[in-house]
């Protein structure tokens, strides 16, 4: 069985699945190298214009699998030490791999988002739950940090540095009512209802131009790590220039709305 599953829900939608509900989802190595080459092959597909991601069952993802992290690659002969950096380089992976893909990513929050599972939403860059997810910052919790795969850089932008402060020391639970209203995710849902509201918004955005969604989505991302407010202005002024002058996309947005009639964008 696969641990990871891709589908086609609606046209240039792809569902990427997370498959191990009786473990929650959790971040064994069998699961998260799958996950990172199913992500690698739906970002180079150009019939996919946006990303779901779930999880399987009542859990979107439970972060470190505690009974068994599965299998390291290329292990052999090395020393405990080079095989627990080489393990957190193929975590770390699959963040960056979330990061680089051209499509927007929606992670539709289908229940406990733990751990790495916190971190993996926290990746995405649109986030809606359903009314019984929650998420946890589990480290503390643990014994260890709470500062793991991007988490600490990631959670302050999303939602301020005192709240992030609080929930990643506290180790505590955040439900989804608690998400919404500090700016966690965009918004909750009925949990029957959680996969057809991320198609809705992904239909939305497929609306728009290919190349004006992939670009707000890296100027957007740029922006977090801009070293300063007019540095970034002339990047997002390139940007804006750049789909202006080389694309016919708003001539043809201005005929569109004089026409009374949807643009049909051919970037």
């Amino acid at each position: 069985m696969s641990f990871v599953l891709i589908d086609t829900p609606r046209p240039q939608v792809a569902l990427v699945t997370l498959n191990r509900p009786e473990r929650m989802n959790a971040m064994a190595f069998d699961v998260m190298i799958p996950l990172r080459e199913a992500l690698e092959e739906v970002s180079a597909d150009n019939n996919v214009r946006v990303v779901v991601l779930t999880g399987a069952g009542h859990g979107f993802c439970s972060g470190a699998d505690l009974r068994s992290a599965g299998t390291v690659p290329n292990a052999d002969g090395l020393t405990v030490s080079s095989v627990a950096r080489r393990s957190m380089d193929l975590l770390n992976d699959v963040m960056i791999t979330l990061r680089r893909m051209h499509q927007p990513v929606i992670a539709a929050i289908n229940g406990a988002a733990i751990g790495g599972g916190f971190c993996l939403a926290v990746g995405a860059d649109i986030r809606i739950a359903a009314e019984d997810a929650y998420f946890r910052a589990a480290g503390i919790n643990n014994g260890l940090t709470s500062a793991e795969l991007g988490i600490s850089y990631l959670l302050p932008r999303a939602i301020g540095a005192s709240r992030a402060f609080e929930i990643m020391l506290s180790g505590r639970d955040i439900d989804a009512s608690e998400a919404e209203r500090i700016g966690l995710v965009s918004r909750t849902v009925p949990a029957t209802k959680l996969l057809d509201a991320c198609y809705e918004l992904a239909e939305r955005i497929i609306g728009f131009s290919r190349v004006g969604t992939e670009l707000t989505k890296r100027m957007l991302w740029s922006g977090m790590e801009a070293g300063s407010f007019e540095s970034h202005m002339q990047h997002e002024g390139t940007a804006q220039l750049y789909v202006r002058l080389t694309t016919g996309n708003f001539d043809e947005a201005v005929r569109a709305r004089r026409d009374r009639r949807p643009p049909v964008y051919e970037d």
